[in-house]
């Protein structure tokens, strides 16, 4: 490297006259690779570029053989070029041709070029190409010129993603960027969407990377780092931690990010060889990536993510870009593509642009996807890497069939999508002439098939999918779009209309479900917890916050007024809670008689199963409630300790178990015994291979998303249910534990010509 003179600063100031200059691609690459080598005292300077077919293709070149352009060609993974490429590290080396990876290619000429450096062209920690200086004497490359590099390397990064090299490529020849990739998840909800990439959290487009002034930048970025700091800080201090959709410890890990002095010396390295403050950090953070993609420790890459967002923060208070300004229109054809989100953050997005969703993240049974599946939503989750390589507008397919994403899909995949949508249509045709029909088995026995909802914008579905009414209306949604506690008038409002929308049909509001990852930013009275699911939740936040209760009460029961009014308490434990919650109620009954108001012609108490101690408390709770309604969802999570959020362990263990299904059972037969309604509300309802499997075990009644009552009523309608009983009951008296359910339930529908 020369002195400071012809250092980085002055390669940065010359590049960035070459991109303003009029000049064709490869003129402008060749005149790129051109200065880095001037500058570097470099005499050979090679930019190879990643293709779709995963080939490695010079572009440009400075001192190697210039008929080598465009022809000399490496695999990901071949020479010292694929090695930096699959590994996403540079490599220093004094001695190139001993490495074991060296591959010689003779249309070059290299083999006169000893010392080495190659670092790879990365765009969001994404490889897109690798780019080369060499010299004929042996000598190891200082930081400084790694350092520099790098800095080049990722201006050529933005000069692939932007399409400027696409001119460039031969007819069939697609770069690596803008390939096609088809990527396999778990699938979290049933549905085909095709659509454009909207990225939940998108990155920052950073189109200023050069500066004119350093200590100016250099303000900046203490500025922002400042604010940032701050906000983390308040953020701690007020236990906003669920507003943000983290753990506390994330939060912990973001504020020793922002406080580390590596990464702010390598914030300040950056704009110091003549980055923006906002190209530093973009530089910084896909370097980062990179390198901890790497890691094998998995709590260490699991903390990448928790950079990411912490550079994304950076970047948008340099930007000035609050969270108002982040929200970019919406196409009418969006597919969300995040690594997690919350429940209340997908109902920010409007509803009827929706067309699905992919998760890097998220279990079978976490509250974002319940929302998903709510509001019908094709969703698939686990998808590795889905962030990282899409970018807003990419065309996209999602199948939450089995569990596959399509990004930048080819035509004829796209035509093959197109029609299995077709098909689904004709299908849900098929669902909504048996909306009408009586809801009974193909032996003649009656089941209610219930939806659950939790917003006014679910209601239009009550009668769309002709279900018996609502199962389970989930209160805290309200709460949860809410900037602060809904006053006893906006509840009572929102309950009176899910009671004029039901026309008569039962609906079951379940009492305020907060506490655990469900806690909201302006309630102050929580606290972190270690295990926040085995924590203050549900019933026993409220009780020990009658306040909400009865707020909560008071506007149910003024909305109910002349009507039934159905009413279930969450998480239960002990049968005294009902009797605590029952006082609270029967108060408030009171109070409201007193002053003339009109009250509900009928009041049904609930509980909700979830927590396996009620499990010994079956006698005693069917004989203190009106209904009960078993929350599967929680009580499998109980049973089995397994965490619903924990990616690892989450599909571990199958709900369609003998074990389980025992459990179900047991609850059933106890309900039948005393004449109490037994109802269940949990996922497990929403398919029709597991609604099958309650109802071998006795349930008829059970609630689920709205669009899932068509396909459950449609294996209903043929289900021969007295023949299901008989098998049922045979393979839970089974001793074997390890009975495979869902092959026998398969092998059933298939005997019977049922479609699962």
């Amino acid at each position: 490297m020369r002195d400071s003179a012809g250092g980085p600063r002055v390669l940065l100031r010359r590049l960035r006259e070459l991109m303003a200059e009029a000049l064709d691609p490869q003129e402008r690459l060749d005149h790129i690779v051109r200065e880095i080598a001037q500058n570097m005292v470099a005499e050979v300077c090679s930019l190879y570029v990643l293709r779709a077919d995963s080939m490695l293709e010079l572009y440009a070149t400075e001192g190697l053989n210039p008929g080598a352009v465009h022809l000399a060609q490496l695999r990901l993974g071949q020479g010292l070029v694929g090695t930096i490429a699959a590994s996403a590290r540079p490599l220093n080396l004094s001695d190139a041709q001993k490495h074991p990876a060296f591959t010689y290619l003779p249309e070059t000429g290299e083999e006169v070029y000893h010392s080495f450096l190659g670092v790879p062209v990365l765009r969001a920690g994404r490889t897109l190409g690798v780019l080369v200086v060499q010299n004929r004497t042996m000598r190891h490359y200082r930081e400084d010129e790694i350092e520099a590099l790098e800095t080049v390397a990722m201006v050529i990064a933005e000069m692939i993603a932007t399409g400027d090299l696409a001119r460039l490529t031969r007819p069939g020849i697609e770069l690596d960027l803008s390939r096609p990739v088809s990527m396999t998840g778990l699938p979290f909800n049933e549905g085909v969407g095709l659509g454009h990439v909207v990225l939940h959290e998108p990155r920052i487009v950073v189109t200023a990377l050069f500066n004119e002034d350093s200590d100016v930048e250099l303000d900046r970025l203490e500025t922002a780092l400042d604010s940032l700091r701050l906000s983390i800080d308040d953020m701690l201090s007020r236990r906003d931690v669920a507003f943000e959709g983290e753990h506390r410890a994330v939060l912990e890990a973001y504020r020793m990010f922002a406080n580390d002095r590596g990464w702010v010396r390598r914030l300040q390295e950056a704009i110091n060889n003549g980055l923006t403050a906002e190209a530093a950090v973009e530089k910084v953070q896909s370097d980062m990536r990179a390198r901890m993609m790497h890691m094998t420790d998995p709590y260490l890459r699991e903390r990448m993510s928790d950079f990411d967002d912490l550079a994304n923060r950076l970047l948008r208070q340099l930007m000035g870009r609050g969270p108002d300004a982040l929200a970019e229109i919406v196409p009418k054809d969006a597919i969300i593509v995040a690594r997690s989100m919350g429940a209340a953050e997908l109902l920010d997005y409007p509803r009827q642009k929706l067309r699905g969703l992919v998760l890097e993240e998220g279990a079978p049974t976490s509250h974002i996807v319940i929302v998903a599946r709510a509001i019908g939503l094709p969703t698939v989750g686990q998808v590795k890497g889905a962030v990282s390589m899409s970018e807003n507008g990419d065309a996209i397919i999602v199948d939450g069939e089995d569990g596959q994403v399509h990004l930048r899909p080819q035509a004829d995949v796209e035509g093959a999508y197109a029609e299995k949508v077709r098909f689904r249509a004709r299908r849900q045709k098929l669902y909504q002439e048996l909306r009408d029909r009586p809801t009974e088995t193909k032996d003649g026995v009656p089941v209610d098939l219930m939806m659950n909802a939790g917003l006014a914008v679910d209601l239009p579905q009550l009668a769309q999918s002709g279900a018996a009414g609502i199962g389970l209306f989930r209160t805290e949604l309200q709460f949860m779009v809410a900037a602060a506690f809904p006053r006893v008038e906006a509840q009572e409002r929102l309950y009176r209309e899910v009671l004029e929308a039901a026309d008569g049909k039962p609906v079951t509001f379940r009492t305020i479900d907060i506490g655990g990852d469900k806690v909201l930013p302006y309630f102050k009275g929580a606290q972190h917890e270690e295990n926040p699911a085995l924590g203050w939740r549900a019933i026993r936040l409220t009780l020990d916050r009658p306040g909400l209760l009865r707020t909560q009460i008071r506007a149910l029961l003024k909305a109910a007024g002349g009507r039934e009014l159905r009413m279930m308490l969450p998480m239960v434990t002990e049968v005294n809670e009902v009797r605590q919650a029952r006082d609270i109620i029967d108060r408030e009954v009171r109070h409201l008689s007193r002053f003339g108001y009109l009250l509900p012609t009928r009041l049904k108490i609930g509980a909700m199963i979830e927590v396996p101690s009620l499990l010994w408390q079956l006698d005693e709770l069917m004989q203190a409630v009106d209904f009960v309604s078993v929350g599967s969802n929680d009580l499998f999570q109980f049973v089995t300790a397994t965490d619903r959020g924990n990616t690892r362990i989450a599909d571990r263990f199958d709900p369609l178990s003998v074990p389980f299904l025992r459990i179900l059972r047991q609850i059933v037969r106890a309900g039948d015994q005393s004449g109490t309604p037994v109802t269940l509300c949990g996922e497990l309802a929403g398919r029709p291979i597991s609604a099958m499997a309650l109802l071998g075990v006795g349930f008829r009644s059970i609630s689920m998303a709205p669009a899932a009552i068509g396909p459950v009523k449609a294996m209903l309608c043929e289900l021969p249910l007295s023949d299901l009983s008989v098998m049922m009951d045979e393979a839970l008296a089974n001793h074997s534990a390890s009975t495979d359910i869902r092959a026998l339930l398969r092998d059933f529908a298939n005997k019977h010509s049922i479609a699962l």
